[in-house]
């Protein structure tokens, strides 16, 4: 109980604080390269999620940054739970945006971060707003921004992995980027399997070995999304 108290009162008492940098951060952004305001925006959501992991009280094990690639790339991650954005906000030095429900525009403050990270908000009802979603996500590569994606669609909750809708592949080879998979393992023993209250974990995240645009771009798209998803089945196998 008091893990949760004290993470969810500095996810919100938090906000404040975020809206004054934001404002300096944007005064900035005309003398700015690309590179130099997504490392810049990057600085206040990492120290938020460093920060709410801390309260978690979690371990956090990364592996592969070694193999992080210079320039903009699609993460493609597995989505377990609720704490997978803070996990690797707080591990991956490289800045990204990352696919939202648009019910998170409701919320103060977050969202206009959100955007200027370069972020993109999905309508998940509406075919239009997906198909949208979609050319947005691959001009913001294609602008030099990296992106995050879960293309499961939803938390797996600790459960098996899920099928991924196909989208991110339509993303990336149009983007023509080169595709990041990341394995999260252990997230949903924080919130997930406690009924929702917080709890310590151990979690390993996995930046696993990149997919260059040469590779995917050559497969017939079914065949590159089962290639980008057994890549991460078989990471999270391993971790078991």
């Amino acid at each position: 109980m008091l893990s949760s108290i004290r993470t969810f009162s500095f996810l919100f008492g938090y906000l404040p604080v975020a809206a004054m940098k934001l404002k300096s951060f944007q005064k900035q952004k005309p003398h700015l390269t690309i590179e130099e305001y997504d490392e810049l925006i990057h600085t206040e959501p990492r120290k938020w999620a460093s920060e709410i992991m801390r309260r978690t009280k979690s371990e956090v094990m990364v592996e592969g940054l070694d193999l992080l690639p210079v320039g903009p790339v699609l993460f493609v991650s597995n989505h377990e739970g609720n704490f997978d954005i803070p996990v690797i906000l707080s591990s991956i030095p490289k800045p990204f945006g990352f696919i939202s429900k648009k019910e998170v525009k409701k919320l103060p403050v977050i969202p206009i971060y959100m955007e200027d990270m370069n972020c993109v908000f999905i309508d998940r009802t509406d075919r239009r707003s997906a198909l949208k979603s979609i050319s947005d996500t691959a001009e913001k590569l294609k602008q030099g921004h990296s992106i995050l994606i879960f293309p499961e669609g939803t938390r797996s909750k600790g459960g098996p992995l899920g099928e991924f809708k196909a989208g991110f592949m339509r993303i990336a080879t149009d983007a023509a980027v080169p595709i990041v998979p990341i394995a999260v393992k252990g997230t949903s023993d924080i919130m997930e399997k406690n009924n929702n209250q917080i709890k310590s974990a151990n979690v390993l995240l996995q930046i696993l070995q990149p997919i260059p645009y040469e590779i995917f771009s050559e497969l017939p798209s079914k065949e590159g999304i089962k290639l980008v998803r057994n890549t991460i089945e078989h990471a999270l196998d391993r971790q078991v």
